[in-house]
């Protein structure tokens, strides 16, 4: 029996459509890399980028446990001493909100070359519309 690794000819992408304000962020935050990466697919080749395209919606109704709208802050830094700045996810949610899924999924995917072109098919809308419709996507409902 031979093992079986698929070529790049093969890959068949679909679209997925998940609603933000249906579960926390960590638990879809596993669904999205999932569907990224296309782990799910009886296909999966660890080598190939073969995941699917997702869509989340309703990004600013994002919901979190506990206390992490005040207490879990973001950190950047701009390389100069005394710069680091920081967010609660709150101000996050407020401004952007499609920068905290994004943070929390690029954090679940692997850290290699196909992680980039795993994040461009990652498209967070702020509201329940979005721009997708013409591609059919599937509805994730968990």
């Amino acid at each position: 029996m031979k093992t079986y690794s698929q070529k790049s000819n093969d890959i068949k992408r679909n679209w997925y459509v998940i609603d933000a304000s249906t579960m926390p962020l960590g638990k879809l935050a596993v669904i999205i890399a999932n569907k990224l990466t296309g782990k799910e697919k009886p296909t999966y080749t660890p080598h190939i980028d073969n995941g699917d395209y997702v869509v989340v919606t309703n990004a600013k109704n994002l919901q979190v446990t506990g206390n992490k709208l005040v207490d879990k802050k973001y950190y950047r830094h701009s390389g100069y001493p005394g710069a680091i700045k920081d967010l609660r996810l709150e101000e996050i949610i407020e401004k952007n909100p499609a920068l905290a899924i994004e943070h929390a999924v690029k954090g679940m995917l692997p850290k290699n070359k196909l992680s980039a072109e795993r994040m461009k098919r990652l498209r967070v809308f702020p509201g329940p519309e979005h721009l997708h419709t013409a591609q059919n996507p599937k509805e994730i409902s968990l």
